[in-house]
């Protein structure tokens, strides 16, 4: 195997634990499900709110901080306890402390919520009432995360393949055939619009199909994942930035 190919399989290879982390936790800790189930949430009503792009970055990061915090507090209890078994005064202090900056962290995302939301709740039968449309670039962003955490969700769900490695659905062919319903949508109503829809299309469809000769999903596997890809970008589309 080539140096090149080597580098690639590792890379690939150093996504696939990262996601089996994230997966780990959600299937295991409850309020890993709590904190993704909120997010997945506050990202479905930033789609009837007119928020700036700063304010959709605050609650990324927000969200961020919240989901990083549980998994280290989470990566902490198991180191813990590879040491040791009984009660320890310090092991507990280690603990606390990083419950502790769990808790920091809820906190700090619910200030930011208030923040951004309290005067948006106020105006809100305006804000629907107007539906006021949006940069397809901040949609995009936003389905795309919403499309992760959706993948991430199911497969912790039932429990099959790996975040790269098979599994139910295809998180590629989730985003592939998610970015062709964005570029579909993007390039609507320009001269070149059907020509841009079918290459985004030919490329999702490629996509998907590599990944079943490669033996890593199966045909289900990658319908469903395009399915589940195509339909929610497509919804949130028609929700915030409709043709």
């Amino acid at each position: 195997m080539h140096k090149g190919n080597r580098q690639r399989a590792t890379l690939l290879q150093s996504f696939n634990h990262a996601f089996e982390g994230i997966i780990h936790v959600l299937r295991t800790q409850r309020n890993m499900r709590i904190h993704f189930a909120l997010s997945f949430a506050v990202l479905i009503g930033c789609l009837f709110l007119d928020l700036t792009r700063v304010e959709i970055v605050a609650l990324l990061v927000a969200i961020t901080f919240v989901l990083i915090a549980e998994m280290m507090n989470t990566a902490l209890e198991h180191a813990i306890d590879i040491f040791t078994s009984r009660y320890d005064p310090l092991a507990k202090i280690a603990k606390d402390v990083a419950a502790g900056a769990v808790l920091i962290a809820a906190v700090n995302a619910l200030a930011v919520a208030y923040l951004i939301f309290y005067d948006k709740f106020a105006g809100l039968p305006y804000t629907v009432l107007t539906k006021v449309r949006k940069s397809p670039i901040d949609v995009t962003v936003i389905a795309m995360v919403l499309l992760v955490v959706v993948v991430i969700a199911v497969k912790a769900g039932t429990g099959r393949g790996t975040p790269l490695r098979g599994g139910l659905p295809s998180g590629h062919a989730s985003l592939a055939f998610g970015g062709w319903v964005a570029i579909t949508f993007i390039a609507g109503g320009t001269a070149f619009a059907l020509p841009i829809s079918l290459i985004a299309l030919l490329m999702a469809v490629l996509t998907a199909q590599s990944r079943v000769e490669a033996g890593i999903h199966t045909q289900l596997e990658v319908v469903l994942g395009a399915l589940l890809g195509s339909g929610l970008t497509l919804v949130v589309f028609q929700l915030w930035y409709p043709i």
